[in-house]
């Protein structure tokens, strides 16, 4: 944003980010065995030509780390989707981590910036991710079963 010619920070909603992360783990938790071990894996599949797979990347008490990656044949690899999550146990909420080729998701960004990041990428992200799942809960089929 900019006001009276002075670029300003954007400042992310903080009530909106949390509600999301914890929309989000509720989902996740549906879809992840509730004893996951590391490089244990969950197919989602949307049809026979949309596949995603879960990986549980890490493991600790209150956390879990999971990416979440397009297994579609038929799409060149730099459109498929990648996600890499943490999960908290504790507080009951997930949030993106690393996006695609953004590796460590800031808070916030300036813009405009060299690699063209929206001011709001972590809250795209994470809402962006809250979609996914509501698609994958309504119209996808898992290997894991629901209860």
């Amino acid at each position: 944003m900019i006001a009276n010619g002075i670029a300003r920070k954007h400042v992310p909603d903080l009530k909106t980010l949390q509600r999301t992360c914890e929309v989000n783990y509720l989902s996740l938790m549906r879809l992840l065995p509730a004893t996951a071990k590391v490089g244990e894996t969950v197919s989602v599949a949307i049809s026979e030509e949309v596949l995603f797979v879960l990986r549980v990347l890490e493991t600790a008490p209150y956390t879990w780390h999971a990416s979440i990656e397009q297994c579609s044949p038929n799409l060149p690899s730099f459109m498929r989707m990648r996600l890499k999550v943490r999960l908290y146990h504790d507080v009951r909420m997930a949030e993106v981590c690393a996006s695609q080729q953004i590796f460590a998701l800031r808070s916030s960004y300036h813009y405009p910036n060299s690699k063209m990041h929206h001011p709001n990428e972590k809250e795209q992200v994470n809402l962006f991710l809250a979609e996914w799942l509501k698609c994958c809960l309504s119209h996808g089929f898992s290997t894991v079963k629901q209860i």
